[in-house]
């Protein structure tokens, strides 16, 4: 149920790489500006206020965002505490008044087209899906300008959060993290739905302990397949530094594309560090269709489960270590369904 810096990309001049990017859905983190370091948090989906403002100023915003909502989930819902926000959104904390079990609320302003699109995308996703790695969509409330998503609480922040805090994750600890993200995307990928927006800031923890299962969250810009049975894909769009090389490239995509934003993410998860990185976009992207990048560190242990688990290895399996410990990704796009 995060948001993230998600971008969508209009339609560059031909036969040249231009700084295209522009948002158009819900921001929070500027990854794509400023790579794995900390440029603000608004603590979607863990259950916290990244703003520090006194006790009263903020009663006062829950206040206010509490008057914003339609008197039907008030009537069922108690609200406490804002802790996220995008561009079209509102994420409270909130807390059922017969059950007293907490859950979170994301309110969708749907009167600017961009919005009620993503509003639109990301229904279509959650009425259809039912994973213990997958944030459950509870009910829907629906109004003439807002639609609210009441949605299962994760209260373990993101996994953005957790390696800026380790600063990298041991490969035992990453194999954990992407068997469950995994899981996940396999789930999607077989009912046809391609995420397109995945990162660490969209992975969030259902709790704060080290054994909590991950969720995949933010289907704002996920692609739940065409009319026709035509599951490629044309649209430009994603988080600049988690892009595939074809959607850059303007061709149609596949669901693969989740599989090279993984590649990324696992990149991240055992370095520290990001594989593409660059605050001018256009050397961003060239680096992206030059693969050009380079791992240094250990390598891999084959006595890890990282090695044993199939879905894990069938993303490691794309991954060739040279004799100086580079690691150079030789077939990054590989589809779990595929």
């Amino acid at each position: 149920m995060g948001c993230g810096t998600s971008k969508v990309l209009p339609e560059p001049p031909r036969n040249c790489y231009v700084d295209f990017v522009k948002t158009v859905v819900n921001c929070k983190h500027k990854v794509c500006d400023e790579g794995p370091r900390r440029a603000e948090s608004k603590g979607l989906g863990n259950g916290q206020s990244g703003t520090s403002c006194p006790d009263g100023a903020r009663r006062t915003k829950v206040a206010k965002y509490r008057a914003r909502f339609d008197p039907k989930v008030t009537a069922r819902y108690d609200i406490k505490a804002l802790i996220g926000r995008g561009s079209f959104s509102r994420v409270m904390r909130v807390e059922h008044r017969a059950t007293k079990q907490p859950f979170a609320i994301k309110m969708i302003e749907t009167k600017a087209k961009e919005g009620k699109e993503v509003c639109e995308s990301e229904l279509n996703v959650l009425r259809r899906v039912s994973h213990r790695n997958i944030i459950q969509l509870i009910e829907v409330f629906e109004t003439q300008d807002r639609i609210y998503l009441v949605m299962e609480l994760a209260t373990g922040g993101e996994l953005f959060d957790r390696v800026i805090a380790k600063g990298s994750f041991t490969e035992r600890d990453a194999t954990r993290v992407l068997q469950m993200v995994l899981d996940g995307i396999k789930y999607l990928h077989t009912l046809g739905i391609t995420h397109r927006d995945l990162k660490p800031e969209n992975l969030l923890y259902y709790h704060p302990g080290s054994d909590s299962k991950i969720l995949v969250t933010d289907f704002g810009l996920a692609n739940s397949g065409n009319k026709g049975g035509d599951w490629s894909m044309r649209t430009t769009c994603g988080t600049p530094e988690y892009i595939a090389p074809e959607i850059l490239l303007r061709k149609p995509y596949s669901n693969a594309v989740d599989m090279w934003a993984l590649g990324v993410i696992s990149y991240i998860l055992l370095s520290g560090t990001m594989p593409f990185e660059d605050e001018n976009r256009t050397r961003l992207y060239r680096m992206i269709l030059e693969c050009k990048y380079s791992y240094v560190g250990e390598t891999f242990d084959p006595s890890y489960s990282i090695c044993r688990s199939e879905m894990v290895s069938q993303l490691i399996a794309d991954l060739e270590l040279n004799s100086h410990g580079q690691m150079c990704l030789t077939s990054p796009r590989t589809s779990l369904t595929g």
